[in-house]
């Protein structure tokens, strides 16, 4: 069960996989992602059958031209459907669904439960070892007054340790950034667990380790998921919240 569900009168929370669109292999066939090399016309027609699967207005969806950054935006009553430059939305305006899109990055969608106020952020290893889930927290206290403990968060299916292997270079700043319980060494290879590392940044923070669930998919291991490191030239799934009006 979603850790969502309890609030879905509330709010909607759901991550897509790659089938039932539109578009030809490499994309096969529900790619969301304009930046990919994929048709635009498959694209876009693959958003609307999306919105009418999650039932959303497609003209009010909010997405990122993710950069793999730590950089959060709030969408306010006056917003453009595409934001620059940034890798986590913020809201607290119903009715405006916020979708990050990822191929092994982790989607993690954000729930404060009084305050009535919703994220979406894209944690791949430049933004988690920028602490971005954390910052995400960070900002709804901030700006909404927030209250850590009663935001509930959801990391959908993404790459993990099994499969997300890196130079000892890369592990060796990890080790010496967080510690060695993000890095699984394997004969001679090193994989990192991204997963581990969002949620103790999310509990530090002060988010109930009750109130955080991790997917048990792996996007490499899984292929009803889009996976960059698996396949090279690949589509986009996505993780869409939106508030209830």
């Amino acid at each position: 069960m979603s850790i969502f569900k309890p609030y879905h009168k509330e709010v909607f929370a759901k991550f897509s996989d790659r089938w039932g669109g539109v578009s030809n292999p490499p994309y096969h066939e529900l790619n969301l992602a304009l930046h990919v090399g994929d048709n635009p016309i498959d694209v876009l027609k693959n958003r609307e059958i999306m919105s009418k699967k999650f039932d959303f207005y497609i003209d009010n969806l909010i997405y990122m031209d993710q950069t793999h950054s730590d950089n959060i935006k709030i969408i306010n009553d006056t917003f453009t459907n595409k934001q620059e430059n940034c890798d986590g939305i913020i809201t607290n305006k119903p009715n405006i669904p916020l979708m990050v899109m990822v191929a092994d990055c982790i989607p993690v969608l954000l729930y404060d439960r009084i305050k009535k106020v919703i994220g979406a952020i894209h944690a791949g290893r430049n933004g988690t070892f920028k602490s971005i889930s954390k910052k995400a927290v960070f900002i709804m206290k901030e700006k909404f007054n927030s209250n850590p403990e009663d935001i509930v968060v959801s990391l959908g299916a993404s790459i993990k340790s099994c499969c997300y292997e890196v130079g000892e270079d890369l592990a060796d700043i990890a080790i010496k950034s967080f510690g060695d319980k993000y890095v699984l060494k394997k004969d001679s290879s090193f994989y990192l667990d991204l997963q581990t590392l969002n949620f103790d940044q999310l509990k530090k923070i002060g988010v109930k380790e009750e109130n955080i669930e991790i997917s048990t998919i792996c996007t490499s291991c899984d292929k009803n998921y889009f996976s960059y490191r698996r396949d090279g030239v690949t589509g986009r799934f996505a993780g869409v919240i939106k508030l209830h009006g």
